[in-house]
């Protein structure tokens, strides 16, 4: 009987220590392997360049190949135009960059054969958001690329205790008119409601009551 006790005895602290060595091995691999840190969110979609209409005050790299007289780098002017050698004053506001090539082409056609002509907007200066009303920091704010009313929202240091965020309002100019754009901000954070949370255009005005 002693001898069986005593091989008992040994079996169950021969399984005691196995188990002790696997448990720290597996513990000593949990620790080695590090954890997955989260993915960044996503930027904003930056302003395609064959979407981009240029605009006022915007710096553009105007090149013709093989001529430097008449390549260089000219600001849009308020009233939407540019000056080159030539051709005078041209309107650039409102056109993409591959727009405004076609038009130079087209009028260099007149002193050059085939002219090579490339545009490229250096600096964008003319995407201006604004935000008024009820907000920590009301400004006009210049944008780097497409930015949702979220977004602008955030980048005005949120609202003040008494904004009322239902009923916010973005005036976008038509013409000579301003359309109104209902903007109810509690029901976008409720919902999820990424399709209300649009992105805005140039000279919107974000007006929160």
């Amino acid at each position: 009987m002693k001898h069986w006790r005593l091989v008992w005895v040994f079996c169950a602290i021969t399984v005691l220590l196995v188990s002790g060595v696997a448990f720290g091995a597996d513990q000593k691999m949990a620790a080695a392997t590090p954890s997955k840190a989260p993915a960044p969110p996503a930027p904003g979609p930056a302003i395609s360049a064959e979407e981009y209409k240029i605009g006022p005050e915007d710096l553009l790299a105007v090149s013709v190949w093989k001529n430097d007289a008449m390549s260089r780098t000219v600001p849009v002017r308020p009233d939407g135009m540019i000056s080159l050698p030539l051709l005078d004053d041209i309107q650039a506001a409102g056109l993409t960059p591959m727009q405004l090539r076609d038009v130079i082409i087209k009028k260099l056609s007149d002193y050059l054969p085939a002219p090579e002509v490339s545009v490229i907007v250096n600096e964008v200066r003319s995407f201006k958001v604004s935000v008024m009303g009820e907000v920590a920091r009301p400004a006009r704010y210049e944008l780097r690329s497409l930015t949702t009313v979220l977004d602008v929202l955030a980048l005005a240091g949120g609202f003040s205790q008494f904004a009322n965020r239902s009923r916010i309002v973005i005036l976008r100019p038509n013409g000579k008119t301003m359309t109104r754009i209902p903007f109810n901000y509690n029901k976008v954070i409720a919902s999820g409601g990424e399709d209300e949370n649009f992105y805005l255009q140039s000279n919107d005005i974000v007006l929160v009551p």
